[in-house]
C-alpha cells in the first residue's frame, strides 16, 4: 500500500513537471499546469540594487609639450612668442628656465587655464593664435645661433673670421677655431665693410670721439671700424645695430681674444 502511494506521488510530480494534463478523481479533465523552470538569469525585480551610480570618466589632461629643463629650437620659439605679447623680456635662450616657467604660468592664469607653468597642447594652441611666426633673428635675438663654415681665406694664419650670414666671429689659428661668438654689425646707413683687413690698433679702454660711446677691447681693422665689446648688444641683442663696428656681447670672450690677438693679425669680413 505504501509502495503504491509512493509510485502515485512520483507520477504526480512527473506530470506536473512535464506539463501533462491532470485527471481529477471524478474523471474531469483540467487545463495543464505550467511550471517555469529557472534558467539562471534573475528577473529585473530580483536583481540586486546598484547602489553606485554610473559616472562619466573625467576628460584626459592635455599632453604636456615642454616643461622646465627642456632645451632646443622649440623652446626658442615658445620664448620668442611669449616676448611678442610681453610675457617674457629675456632671451630667447633655448632653455626652459624659471623665467619661462613664470611667463607660461602668467599667460595661463590670464586666460583661465590651469596655472601649471608647463606648456601643454591647449596652452600652445592659444599662444599660436595670438602671435606670429618668429623669424630666425627673433629666435636668436640674443645670440646662440650656430656659425656657418669659415671662409677659405680664414684657413691659414691668425684670423678674426667674421660672417655676416650667421652673424658670428671665429677667432682662428692655422685653420683651428679657438672661440666663436655672436656679433652684430652696422645698420644699412652705417654698414660694416667687407673684405680682408688686418688689425692695425688695439685700445683696451677706447671711447668713440665721433659718437661719445665706450668701445672697450677695441681692435681696429678698417678706419674707425673695430671689433669691440658692446653693452647695448648685451642688453638688446639684434634689436639694435652698431655704427659700423663689429659688436661682441660676451665680455669675457672678447677680453680673452683681446689678450691673444696681435697687431697685424688678419680680419676677414664675409657673407
Amino acid at each position: 500500500m505504501r509502495r503504491t502511494a509512493a509510485v502515485c506521488a512520483s507520477g504526480a510530480v512527473l506530470a506536473v513537471l512535464c506539463g501533462c494534463t491532470v485527471q481529477a478523481s471524478d474523471g474531469e479533465r483540467h487545463s495543464p499546469i505550467r511550471i517555469e523552470l529557472p534558467d539562471g538569469t534573475p528577473s529585473p525585480k530580483s536583481a540586486p540594487p546598484d547602489d553606485k551610480p554610473s559616472a562619466t570618466p573625467p576628460p584626459a589632461a592635455p599632453a604636456v609639450l615642454w616643461r622646465r629643463g627642456d632645451t632646443g629650437r622649440d623652446i626658442r620659439e615658445l620664448q620668442a612668442r611669449l616676448r611678442q605679447i610681453a610675457w617674457l623680456f629675456d632671451g630667447p635662450t633655448g632653455t626652459y628656465d624659471d623665467l619661462t616657467e613664470q611667463a607660461v604660468r602668467g599667460f595661463q592664469g590670464k586666460r583661465g587655464l590651469p596655472k601649471t607653468g608647463r606648456t601643454d597642447e591647449v596652452t600652445w594652441q592659444r599662444l599660436l593664435k595670438m602671435t606670429r611666426e618668429p623669424g630666425k633673428w627673433d629666435l636668436y635675438l640674443m645670440g646662440g645661433q650656430p656659425a656657418d663654415a669659415p671662409d677659405a681665406r680664414c684657413l691659414s694664419g691668425r684670423v678674426l673670421c667674421i660672417s655676416k650670414s650667421s652673424r658670428t666671429l671665429r677667432w682662428m689659428i692655422d685653420g683651428r677655431t679657438v672661440v666663436t661668438v655672436p656679433v652684430r654689425f652696422g645698420s644699412e646707413y652705417t654698414p660694416t665693410r667687407e673684405g680682408v683687413f688686418s688689425v692695425y690698433w688695439k685700445s683696451r679702454h677706447h671711447v668713440s670721439t665721433l659718437y661719445d660711446s665706450p668701445m672697450p677691447y677695441a681692435m681696429f681693422f678698417s678706419g674707425g671700424q673695430a671689433v669691440h665689446y658692446s653693452s647695448d648688444f648685451a642688453a638688446t641683442g639684434y634689436a639694435g645695430a652698431s655704427h659700423g663696428c663689429v659688436n661682441v656681447a660676451d665680455e669675457r670672450a672678447i677680453s680673452e681674444m683681446f689678450a691673444q690677438v696681435r697687431t697685424g693679425d688678419k680680419v676677414v669680413v664675409h657673407w
